[in-house]
């Protein structure tokens, strides 16, 4: 299961063409039984996926949680106490469950100041280590500066950049899969 934001929502990305469903088919060449619940929402926060979690963790029961959220806390200049607090107790919330969870990194553009963005980025790392979490650093690693993988508006990206996604995100997962058994 993906809780997400617009990222893995897949903002201007046809459905088909969507990083999680080509996740998906690429993971059940390996775990044939294997089905991706998507519950990304654009614009989502922290604070609303931590909210949304455990009736999502009741409804689908997944094996492996993958929280993909930050980028639009970091937009709005939250706290970074706020997203690390939400990060951490969404993990433990799913760990308690029984559920081995990926935490997908995000970082933000340097106009927002050194402290902030590099505080940002160190929170991933850091929640996955207290919560024995497994950790992608940046999610976006090798789309974000790379021409062609973004989308116009330099947050969201595109077409061309989902395989990408699939694969860095699915590595995880698939780590997370074979531990599990």
């Amino acid at each position: 299961m993906i809780v997400g934001d617009s990222i893995s929502a897949g903002f201007g990305v046809p459905l088909e063409q969507q990083w999680p469903v080509i996740m998906e088919d690429s993971l059940r060449q390996e775990f044939p039984e294997l089905s991706v619940v998507a519950a990304a929402i654009s614009g989502d926060t922290t604070s609303g996926g931590r909210s949304r979690l455990p009736a999502l963790l009741s409804e689908h029961a997944p094996d492996v949680l993958v929280i993909a959220l930050g980028g639009n806390d970091a937009l709005r200049g939250t706290p970074l106490t706020v997203v690390e607090t939400n990060l951490k107790a969404m993990a433990e919330t799913a760990i308690a469950a029984g559920v081995r969870v990926v935490i997908a990194g995000m970082q933000i553009p340097p106009n927002y100041g050194p402290a902030y963005t590099s505080r940002f980025r160190a929170i991933y790392p850091a929640v996955a280590e207290q919560t024995g979490s497994d950790v992608i650093p940046f999610m976006l690693e090798g789309i974000a500066t790379v021409e062609g993988m973004m989308q116009e508006d330099g947050i969201h990206p595109t077409t061309a950049a989902q395989p990408r996604l699939a694969e860095l995100v699915g590595e995880a997962v698939i780590r997370q899969l074979r531990a599990a058994q």
